[in-house]
């Protein structure tokens, strides 16, 4: 039905191509995912498969030649003037004027008489055939359960395009695809603009379908209710990659080979630990034993340690420098979610400098502090309860006037606090209308982003009151990062979760690619979170720097 077999396309001017050796299959029945992150090339790709673009390299190839294709862009490019019915049929013109047409032939072999009759009547007869043939074409009984299907039931067929709304537009797009029997929809974010009733009418209409479809979008649940395959395009190397199954199968297929890419990169680096200390070790006793002496024969032993320590030393970089170690494993879109408008902060965000922290001038909590915290890092704050945890947050955000020294807050740095108890939210608002409250998000947008927080389907609608202490909690979260949030400092976030919501609300988390200062007490949330853990004790704080399981 579609095969792209290594297709390659480079913009003029652009460093690096935005598609190199992209190869996939659509067959009939299946339904193909089509992902990666902004600007990855996914609508190019589209656009070079129906023809709109020339690749550099590769091809398109369509199975039959003559493939009826249904491509819904993202904007509708309809004249403003235009009726919906011309827009949702390409023939409804031609059969107004078939009609029009039989009715004249009608009147004329009314009129005619003698030898002239049988002319008109073959005349007729064609025209009748014509509006018979287009009547087939535009089926309005189909037109209908579509048009109600995705909420449009209810616009008079004549109402000029122009007149629609943004969300009404793209319904109208999709509805003009599916009415015209397409054997391969190529769908670019389909689900822009639909409300709940008519995703999962599309959902199930989809499912039913016997053609082929090839969909970009960004709506987790959608792509996991719809598509057979994944074909993921990285948006660093620009290459494709096919995974069979739908979105959250794609996603448990990474995450498995990140843990165990995550697994031989720490064995490797425990090895390399232990040949560095081999190697300096060996150099340090030979330094002590050439210093140690003045004897010839101990000074030519000495100088054999150090030999050693040199060919430990070479070993060491044959090791680093060989092709089967394992790099460090980076962090993929999938599974990291841009949110794409967090304001850039500089490399340090937070500067503790000579901080001293507690309410009494005598009886410091804590004194001079001399800290970093950097851009991306996320920093677990422990200890025993009453040693100055809580006031080291509202210290460097503010709310209490330090002791001495200063916490420097870096430049384009925006604070997301949550506090202890805090309640930030409208009991009677929606997930979904409290979002959008926060932030200038479409419908569509505003629910994409709370699915990174793991608000799926009708749970965008659910009022804060009905919510549980974990979906609040995802949601609060969601509503700093939507206030452009940058430094989250969470005041144990997490003290009233369950084990299910815990591991939710660190999903969610994870999605953030800000900096994170929060005060917990789970270990298990710790060893999944943070990359360095400020320990706070009897008036000391300790640093120490650790990888996190979900870095």
């Amino acid at each position: 039905m579609l095969t792209v077999s290594n297709l390659s396309k480079r913009f003029p001017g652009a460093d690096a191509p935005v598609l190199h050796n992209v190869s996939f299959t659509v067959n009939p029945g299946e339904r193909v995912a089509l992902i990666g992150p902004n600007g990855s090339g996914k609508t190019t790709l589209l656009r070079i498969v129906m023809g709109e673009l020339s690749p550099d390299g590769g091809g398109v190839q369509f199975s039959p030649s003559d493939l009826r294709v249904g491509y819904l862009p993202q904007g509708l490019d309809v004249p403003d003037e235009t009726p919906l019915r011309d827009a949702l049929y390409p023939l409804a013109a031609a059969l107004r004027e078939a009609e029009a047409e039989v009715e004249r032939r009608a009147a004329s072999v009314a009129a005619a008489a003698g030898s002239e009759q049988d002319a008109h009547m073959a005349a007729y007869a064609e025209a009748l055939d014509r509006l018979e043939t287009l009547s087939r074409q535009v089926d309005s009984g189909e037109s209908e359960r579509i048009l109600a299907g995705l909420g449009l039931g209810d616009v008079p067929l004549g109402t000029p395009v122009g007149t629609l709304s943004g969300g009404q537009k793209t319904r109208l797009g999709l509805a003009a695809l599916l009415v015209n029997d397409p054997q391969l929809l190529i769908l670019d974010e389909p689900t822009n603009h639909l409300d709940v009733t008519a995703l999962e009418w599309l959902e199930g209409w989809l499912k039913t379908f016997p053609g082929g479809a090839l969909i970009v979008s960004h709506d987790r649940t959608f792509l996991d209710e719809t598509v057979t395959r994944v074909v993921a395009i990285d948006g660093q190397t620009h290459t494709a990659r096919v995974v069979e199954g739908n979105y959250s199968a794609y996603v448990a297929t990474i995450r498995s080979e990140l843990d165990r890419q995550w697994a031989q990169w720490r064995d490797q680096q425990v090895e390399i630990a232990r040949l560095q200390s081999d190697v300096r070790q060996t150099m340090a006793r030979a330094v002590r034993k050439e210093n140690a002496t003045i004897n010839d024969h101990q000074r030519r032993y000495a100088k054999k340690v150090a030999a050693r320590a040199q060919a430990k030393a070479t070993r060491l970089r044959k090791y680093l420098d060989a092709a089967e170690r394992v790099e460090k494993p980076r962090q993929t879109w999938s599974l990291k979610l841009d949110f794409g408008d967090l304001p850039a902060t500089g490399q340090d965000v937070v500067s503790l400098e000579g901080l001293t922290v507690g309410y009494d001038p005598a009886a410091p909590l804590l004194r001079d502090l001399n800290l970093t915290l950097r851009a991306g890092e996320r920093v677990a704050v422990l200890g025993p309860n009453g040693h100055g945890k809580s006031t080291l947050l509202k210290t460097i955000i503010g709310e209490v006037p330090p002791l001495g020294g200063r916490a420097r807050i870096g430049a384009s740095v925006r604070i997301g606090y949550l506090a202890q108890e805090q309640e930030i939210l409208d009991p009677a608002g929606s997930a979904l209308a409290i979002i959008q409250t926060e932030a200038p998000l479409s419908h569509t947008d505003a629910r994409s982003f709370l699915h990174y927080f793991l608000f799926a389907g009708d749970d965008v609608f659910t009022p804060v009151a009905s919510l549980s202490y974990g979906e609040r909690a995802r949601l609060m979260l969601a509503v700093l990062v939507a206030r452009g949030a940058n430094l989250l400092v969470l005041d144990e976030p997490i003290n009233h979760l369950d084990v299910p919501s815990r591991e939710k609300f660190e999903e969610a988390l994870a999605a953030f690619q800000g900096s994170v200062l929060a005060v917990v007490h789970d270990r298990y949330f710790v060893d999944k979170f943070a990359t360095t853990v400020w320990y706070i004790e009897n008036g000391a704080l300790a640093v120490q720097v650790r990888e996190p399981l979900l870095a």
